[in-house]
């Protein structure tokens, strides 16, 4: 019986072994894997015509913010949060009564110290006669003559404080600085306020406006050829894009270049200038600044979703002679709709795969189709 039991264990092992030997020379022998069905795509160039974005805050051409120059409380505001207002008119008032009162005293010291110069004056007048008929002692001229200049340095002291007061007493009243739109207030009447210090308001112009931006030092050159062009109102250069996705209907020029290039960013600020008669653009306002290219040369461009991102490098699949494909890093440039410029890594009449591009891998055999 346990003869019987070996003799059929042996057998098993025996069937085992050979299955396993035949399943090794079966994927030996295994034939390649079909060739994947893709769609190419013909590189071809064209003129690539289009606008470039920049990320943009509008910003207003003048801008100040409202500050009192003498202390006391608010006894007056004669405007409505967010109106326009003009320059010289009226914003707020502070308690003037301190100053009045102030300024009035100073009237008063100045008229004592004009009439004690106008005594002076007359003292001198009458020594200066007599010294000439030598009825009276030097000294008592020279005395006389000093008190006169003393006088006179007491009057214009007294001009002076009364010009200090009538300031404070002036800037007891604020008004516009210019014309703009002013803000939301933030004191109300009776609060106090400190000269200097105390925040009433802001106060911007509004027509027009910037728009600013940044752009790439290596690229200044070309703008400040656009800044020399200026611009075609039927056909701007500068257009701009608002936050909800419309077009600002007035075209913008370049203002100004700035000065100097970031050295944290390598980047310079660039103003452009837009009319804004409906006050549609606030300053602060994020916007999409777009620069139509001034490029007439054709450039390599191509669908983008023939492109394959890879840890941030872009890559397509080229497809060879063999009928095999090969994965190649581009550099590209600026996106227009469905496509995008290929600043360096295609040329003109290379086949690239558009369909199929998720089951390929380097090397992979293809089956092309055209598109």
């Amino acid at each position: 019986m346990r003869s019987l039991i070996c003799c059929q264990c042996f057998f098993i092992l025996t069937s085992l072994v050979l299955s396993s030997c035949g399943s090794r020379n079966n994927r030996v022998g295994a034939a390649p894997p079909p060739p994947v069905s893709v769609n190419v795509y013909t590189v071809e160039e064209g003129n690539a015509s289009f606008f470039e974005p920049f990320p943009g805050t509008v910003a207003a051409l003048n801008e100040v913010q409202i500050r009192p120059q003498v202390g006391g409380y608010i006894t007056g505001i004669y405007f409505k949060d967010g109106q326009r207002v003009k320059q010289g008119q009226e914003l707020y008032s502070i308690d003037q009564q301190q100053y009045k009162g102030a300024y009035d005293q100073a009237m008063a010291n100045l008229n004592v110290a004009k009439a004690n110069l106008a005594r002076a004056q007359q003292d001198a007048d009458r020594y200066t006669e007599l010294a000439r008929q030598d009825a009276i002692a030097k000294q008592t001229l020279d005395h006389a003559l000093a008190d006169l200049e003393s006088s006179k340095m007491q009057v214009e002291a007294a001009k002076a404080n009364v010009r200090a007061v009538q300031t404070n007493l002036k800037y007891a009243e604020i008004v516009a600085p210019f014309d703009g739109t002013i803000g939301i207030s933030q004191v109300k009447i009776g609060g106090a306020v400190s000269p200097g210090t105390t925040l009433l308001n802001t106060i911007s112009s509004d027509d027009p406006v910037a728009v600013d931006f940044a752009v790439d030092e290596k690229r200044i050159s070309r703008f400040e050829q656009l800044q020399k062009m200026g611009t075609n109102p039927k056909d701007s250069t500068f257009t701009l894009q608002l936050p909800d996705g419309s077009i600002y209907p007035y075209p913008g020029i370049i203002s100004v270049i700035d000065r100097a290039v970031d050295p944290l960013t390598g980047t310079i600020k660039v103003r452009t200038i837009f009319r804004n008669p409906g006050r549609n653009l606030k300053a602060g306002m994020n916007c999409n600044l777009k620069v139509r290219s001034n490029r007439a040369v054709n450039m390599v461009m191509i669908p983008y979703r023939t492109v394959v991102e890879q840890m941030g490098e872009y890559y397509v699949y080229v497809v060879g002679d063999s009928s095999k494909v090969a994965q190649r890093k581009l550099a590209l440039g600026t996106r227009i709709e469905d496509k995008v410029i290929v600043n360096d890594g295609l040329h003109s009449g290379e086949k690239i795969v558009i369909d199929g591009i998720q089951k390929l891998r380097d090397g992979a055999r293809v089956q092309i189709g055209e598109k």
